[in-house]
């Protein structure tokens, strides 16, 4: 997770995006468009929002895009764009997973910034690939992993640095949806076609969708790297070619003199859960649980003390909260504003960029290493349960 800042960041004319995928009926589309909005420091202004050119029209039009900007072919896009004195300085893939690396390398290579939805790429061939673009690009790599955006999370993140719980020694990570309960992808379901298809999504089913989600909200907060996990994968559903429930165990390397272990189930066939994601992390002097149900709630047990609440912007919270905090407590944020905190730390590194100046350390965004930590945590599931549980090194 690179750490890179900008103080408060001067008003600039906004950056110009453009968009990969998210055309008409796309929800992921719009929650990129929406968070990317939200602070003002994008304006989109292009797109291939399908490779269906019927479709890619008619949702640059239902946009406001001017036709001439409005692509069926994301590589047509990148060199016209390149190509235009004001063309595309960023652009967001929000693709399936296996048209990220195609779609991410015609713009790194021509200079232009990617934000790209998670997980990196369908195969850890191609990560490694996409990883060596953006080493040799002088272009940003940013990687939507949300939940890294919410305040509470990020309180969480620096209570653990400061020691508040002491050497971090359990971390419990959970992700239980139950909307792949039964076979939808049968029924015409595009989310769940996708997502549930390994020649699109990847090796990983639920693991690849959501438990990358936990693994990386566990590992931000807590500081560790994982060394080894035991892995539990099921496909429940009859005729599914990829999991849709996990269990994984995981020993973290050593830190502070203790060698953590780890939890997580992630799980897309258990009804009554919505999107149960949930996070405790354990040390020597006490303990923190967060909700993303209940984002504006960060729980801190002090070893031997009661519970204590802390709220978003309320008592308590320091500075790493405030600074991704838009409201006065009281007021909920939630989803999309989190999203939008990692659009606007995108924006106030890529305004660094264009202006040839450091960026301060405050500002945090998931970046490539992030996205291989995920495409290896999958691939290190996917062998460990085929090998009946086994132990495997990350």
């Amino acid at each position: 997770m690179a750490i890179e800042s900008s103080n408060e960041t001067k008003r600039e004319a906004p950056i110009r995006l453009g968009m990969v995928g998210g055309g008409a009926g796309a929800f992921i589309g719009a929650v990129h468009r929406i968070a990317a909005r939200i602070d003002g420091q994008f304006q989109l202004v292009a797109g291939a929002l399908s490779s269906t050119p019927d479709k890619a029209k008619a949702s640059g039009l239902e946009l406001g895009l001017d036709p001439e900007r409005t692509y069926s072919d994301f590589r047509e896009m990148a060199i016209r764009e390149s190509e235009r004195s004001d063309g595309i300085e960023a652009v967001a893939i929000v693709t399936p997973n296996h048209v990220h690396y195609a779609a991410a390398k015609e713009f790194l290579e021509r200079g232009i910034h990617v934000i790209c939805d998670k997980p990196l790429t369908s195969t850890l061939d191609d990560a490694r690939a996409l990883q060596a673009l953006v080493e040799k690009s002088d272009a940003l790599f940013v990687l939507t992993h949300n939940y890294t955006g919410y305040p509470m999370v990020r309180q969480a993140r620096a209570m653990v640095e400061e020691g508040a719980i002491g050497a971090v020694r359990l971390v419990q990570m959970e992700y239980p949806q139950d909307w792949l309960t039964e076979a939808v992808e049968k029924s015409g379901s595009k989310q769940a076609g996708w997502r549930t298809d390994p020649a699109q999504s990847g090796a990983g089913g639920s693991t690849g969708d959501i438990g990358t989600h936990a693994y990386n909200l566990g590992c931000f907060v807590s500081g560790l790297e994982l060394d080894e996990l035991a892995a539990d994968l099921d496909s429940f559903v009859e005729g599914r070619a990829l999991d849709d429930n996990a269990h994984v165990m995981m020993r973290f390397k050593e830190k502070d003199g203790v060698r953590a272990k780890g939890l997580l189930w992630c799980s897309q066939v258990a009804p009554g859960n919505e999107n149960g994601l949930q996070l405790r992390v354990y040390g020597t002097k006490g303990g923190l649980e967060w909700t993303q149900k209940d984002p504006n709630y960060l729980w801190y047990t002090p070893f031997g003390e009661p519970k204590r609440l802390i709220t978003r912007a309320g008592a308590g919270a320091g500075p790493a909260a405030a600074r991704v905090t838009r409201t006065p407590s009281g007021h909920p944020e939630g989803y999309l504003e989190g999203f939008a905190n990692i659009y606007m730390e995108a924006a106030r590194a890529i305004q660094a960029a264009r202006n040839g100046v450091a960026v301060d350390a405050d500002v945090i965004y998931p970046t490539i290493e992030d996205g291989m930590k995920g495409m290896l945590f999958v691939d290190a599931c996917v062998q460990s349960s085929k090998q009946n549980g086994a132990w495997v090194k990350v």
